[in-house]
This record gives C-alpha cells, sequence and structure tokens, in this order.
C-alpha cells in the first residue's frame, strides 16, 4: 500500500543555449532493489545526481524509507535533453512529495530551480534568469531558488521570488511555512576597475578618437592599424566609456547569456556596464560563435551590445576570422547539433587592431620597415575581403614620440564625447524606427536611398572614390551608412562632400600599400 500519491510532481526546468524549458519532474515508487532512476533523455550531470540527491534528502530528513523499492525519476517532455544541475531542487522536491503529500499541493504552483550540495544545501545554478523568464512564461506563481539566485530571478517582473538555503527550509515552506524563507544578500556590485577608464587618457590621436565617436555613436564596427604602442588597445578599451548606458532591455538580454554561461557572480543582479570582451587569438570557432554540448554562447554573445577587441587581427586563425561573417551580418548564430538547434543573439561592436606589417613599422617616421611588399600583402591578406567588407573604418594610428606625448594636451574626456554619440542616436532612433533597426550601420541597402539622401556634389564625389579604390558594392553601403552617422553628429539632415570625405578617408586598407609602383 503507498502512503502517498502514485505519482509526485515538481516543476524545473532545463537549459538549451540560452533559453531554458519547463520540466516536469515525476516521481513514482516500483519494486525492485533500492535505488533510483532517472528517465527521459537526461544528460550524466543529471543521471550522476542521483546518488549525490538521494544522501542530501537523507541528510535533510525528508526521506527514510527503506526496503526493496526503487524511484523512478521521469523528465518530461522525454523529447527535450536535460542538462545543468537546476534540476537538482525539483528532483528532491518530487521525492520527497512521494513520502510527504502535504508538499505536493504547493508544488503545482512554483517552479524550483537550484544545485543540492550533500548536506541538502543550496546552490545557484547557472542559467537562473533564463529559468524565471520561462517560469513567468508558464504562468507559476512563485520561483523557489536558494539566496544568492534571489536577486538574478527578482529581476523578472511579475514572479514572486522565494529564496531557501536547504532541502529543509523548502520543504518547510511548501508545507506553508514562510518563516523559513531566507533573507537576500546584499547586493554584489560589480568588481570596480582600479580606476575609471577615460577617453582623456589617451593623448594626441585625434583620428583614431573622431573614429571611436562615429564607430560609438552609429553602430560602426572598427580596425584600427598601428606600430606597436601607438595606442590601438588604450583606445579599444575606452570604446565602452562614450556608449549610452544600457537600456533594462539590453541589460536583461546581456544578464541572460552571461547567466546560461555561468558567469554571472552569486548575489548580483543585472548587469551594468556595457561588456568589453577581448579573447586571444588562438581561441577556437566554437570559443569565438559558442557551440559545444550542449551549445554554450561564445564570445560574440558575451559580447552583446558591448564591444568585442580581436587584437592583432591577422594572427587569428582564418577558420575563426571566417565565423564572424554570419554574426556580424545577422546578429545572431544559429547552432545546429543532433540534439536540437540554440539560437544565440550576437550584436555588438567589433573593434580590432593589427599592425600595418609583419615588423609592424611600415610607414613609420620612428623606425624602419624590414618588410619586402610581397610580405606585406600576404600579411594583410590573412584578412579575407568579406570580412573586410563588414569592418565599416579602417583608421591609422601612428605612432607617437615621447617628445611629442609630453608635449601633448590631455584628450577630450568620454563624459562630452558620450554625450554627442547620446544625441546622434536619438536623431537615427528617430528616423531608422521607421525601417525597423535603430542605428546606422544596420540600416539595409533598401533603405539607403530614403535615409541618405546626399547633395549632388556628395554624390560625384562617392561615385569618384568608388571607381579610384575599386571598392565593392557592400563598402559602398558602408560608406553610405558611415558618411550617415557623420552627418547626424553634425546635425545635418542631407550628406554633403566634408561627410563623404571623412567617410571614405576610414577606407585605410583598400588602399595600395605601395600607392607609387
Amino acid at each position: 500500500m503507498h502512503h502517498g500519491p502514485r505519482v509526485a510532481r515538481a516543476f524545473g526546468a532545463a537549459l538549451f543555449g540560452i533559453d531554458a524549458v519547463r520540466v516536469e519532474v515525476q516521481a513514482a515508487r516500483a519494486r525492485g532493489m533500492p535505488r533510483a532512476v532517472v528517465i527521459g533523455r537526461a544528460e550524466s550531470e543529471v543521471r550522476e545526481g542521483r546518488d549525490r540527491l538521494k544522501v542530501a534528502l537523507q541528510a535533510s530528513g525528508l526521506w527514510h524509507r527503506q526496503g526493496e523499492h526503487a524511484v523512478i525519476l521521469n523528465l518530461a517532455p522525454a523529447n527535450v535533453r536535460k542538462t545543468g544541475t537546476g534540476l537538482d531542487l525539483p528532483m528532491c522536491l518530487a521525492v520527497a512529495a512521494l513520502e510527504r503529500p502535504v508538499l505536493q499541493r504547493r508544488l503545482f504552483d512554483l517552479m524550483a530551480y537550484a544545485e543540492v550540495g550533500l548536506d541538502g544545501r543550496l546552490r545557484a545554478a547557472a542559467g537562473t534568469l533564463s529559468a524565471a523568464i520561462t517560469a513567468r512564461q508558464e504562468g507559476f506563481e512563485a520561483f523557489l531558488v536558494p539566496p544568492e539566485a534571489a536577486r538574478e530571478a527578482a529581476e523578472v517582473d511579475g514572479l514572486r521570488v522565494l529564496a531557501v538555503a536547504d532541502l529543509a527550509a523548502a520543504a518547510a515552506v511548501l508545507r506553508g511555512d514562510e518563516t523559513a524563507l531566507a533573507s537576500w544578500p546584499p547586493r554584489k556590485e560589480t568588481t570596480p576597475l582600479p580606476r575609471a577608464l577615460d577617453l582623456a587618457d589617451v593623448k594626441g590621436q585625434q583620428v583614431a578618437r573622431r573614429a571611436l565617436e562615429v564607430a560609438a555613436a552609429g553602430g560602426h564596427n572598427i580596425l584600427m592599424i598601428g606600430p606597436p604602442g601607438s595606442g590601438k588597445t588604450l583606445l579599444a578599451r575606452r570604446l565602452p566609456t562614450i556608449l549610452p548606458a544600457m537600456t533594462r532591455e539590453e541589460a536583461l538580454e546581456v544578464t541572460r547569456i552571461h547567466s546560461a554561461a555561468g558567469l554571472v557572480a552569486p548575489g548580483g543582479g543585472l548587469l551594468g556596464r556595457r561588456v568589453f570582451r577581448a579573447p586571444h587569438h588562438s581561441i577556437s570557432p566554437a570559443g569565438m560563435i559558442g557551440g559545444g554540448a550542449p551549445p554554450r554562447p561564445g564570445e560574440v554573445s558575451l559580447a552583446m551590445h558591448g564591444v568585442l577587441f580581436l587584437d592583432e587581427l591577422p594572427e587569428f586563425p582564418r577558420a575563426v576570422l571566417e565565423t564572424l561573417r554570419q554574426p556580424l551580418e545577422d546578429a545572431e548564430v544559429t547552432i545546429c547539433r543532433a540534439i536540437g538547434r540554440a539560437r544565440f543573439p550576437a550584436r555588438f561592436l567589433l573593434a580590432a587592431a593589427m599592425n600595418p606589417c609583419p615588423c609592424g613599422w611600415h610607414g613609420s617616421a620612428l623606425r624602419p620597415c624590414r618588410c619586402t611588399p610581397g610580405m606585406i600583402e600576404r600579411y594583410r591578406g590573412r584578412i579575407s575581403g568579406p570580412l573586410l567588407d563588414r569592418i565599416d573604418l579602417h583608421v591609422t594610428v601612428p605612432a607617437v614620440s615621447a617628445a611629442d606625448l609630453a608635449r601633448a594636451a590631455p584628450g577630450e574626456g568620454s563624459g562630452a564625447v558620450r554625450a554627442r554619440v547620446i544625441a546622434a542616436r536619438a536623431v537615427e532612433e528617430r528616423r531608422n524606427g521607421s525601417f525597423g533597426v535603430t542605428w546606422n550601420a544596420h540600416l539595409e541597402t533598401r533603405h539607403l536611398a530614403e535615409a541618405c539622401p546626399l547633395t549632388p556634389a556628395a554624390r560625384r564625389g562617392l561615385d569618384a572614390a568608388m571607381e579610384r579604390l575599386g571598392l565593392s558594392a557592400r563598402a559602398h553601403d558602408r560608406i553610405l551608412k558611415v558618411a550617415r552617422t557623420i552627418a547626424d553628429l553634425a546635425g545635418e539632415e542631407t550628406i554633403d562632400v566634408p561627410h563623404v570625405g571623412e567617410a571614405v578617408s576610414y577606407r585605410t586598407l583598400d588602399r595600395p600599400v605601395f600607392p607609387d609602383d
């Protein structure tokens, strides 16, 4: 005779990519050797947790039954692979409800999501924010999590967050004793930088500073070319400081991606600062765009709404660079695996840096270049034409002598530049909204005639530059969109000759290496 329901149920979530799928955990007893069996396309990390969960239940006083009974745990729906440790808690609660039917009523109203230790204590699991979003979409009233995950889950409106420290407290709350709820720990702020980065730190480099402003205002990708020590990395690291603050929707999306990757600090809420990611050139294609089993977000997604900086761009393997073409064009990555299809958003600002030649000193007045024309062509040829076409701004960052640096006055600060960027973006948002995009860099070819009116002189200048440099149709569109941003920064509705001229000047790599040859 059974002392509880034939089948007990609890609800949790399983991650696939950055999305969470509702999982119903069904627990039942079956005669046989005393053991636990997990079925329902559970991955190894879920199956291997069964002995750990048995010890945790016993340590929490929630399971005493002995004898020749097996506990069967079925994870539904059966066609979804279940990964991650967030299913630990609903699995434990479903088993506990076999012994204590009083727990079952409340289990229908909430979703539980946490890792469980051998002593029954709960820990935050990766993907809490995605699971909380799914809980709200599925109509659950409450979301049961460890205290350190409560702030992250509370960012989802319309969902009551219940924080419990261990399995015993979870059972008490399910019985209606809310004195067992744990208080939330103080919010953990993002680790502060040793010193606030500011564009004022950059002396000289007026052309590169201006190019950064244009890139930030229009959402344009930028490539800086210059010798070692010219300040390319210094400039790139300050690009996020001139971008507008993230909206709440952007912060939710960024936090969701980082949470799914297990990169959100316990106790924190939404990520507040724009992300700056700078992977090393030894990164794999999967590390760059995402992959694995189960699929995990790559650097292009971790840089969502922020900056992805690729230093020494030609040193990255060709296979890695070519994977950037889809996310740069579509602002998302789709990973297809036998277990399903995962979609990762990937709208980021690409900032890249490279030397002008293998030795780094081509065109510099400070040191002679040792490279032959063939060496330089091969070095630059490591970056494919299609990839270069997707980078709007190619700007030269010349070396600055120590004497010139000593004489140079501090540059304009990030605050003043950011104010101009915000003003230009407001103009873009009003104009481009009818095209279904926000920033100029995202305008499609069919929008350009209406969004980018040129004076007759500007049209003639653009046509002449196209013929002189032998540019592709995609490069033509990139120049037009950059000129649109430059005009927006100047408060001009129509694109004129100076705007086109400046935009064309940002196509350094379209010019021959040795123009006199």
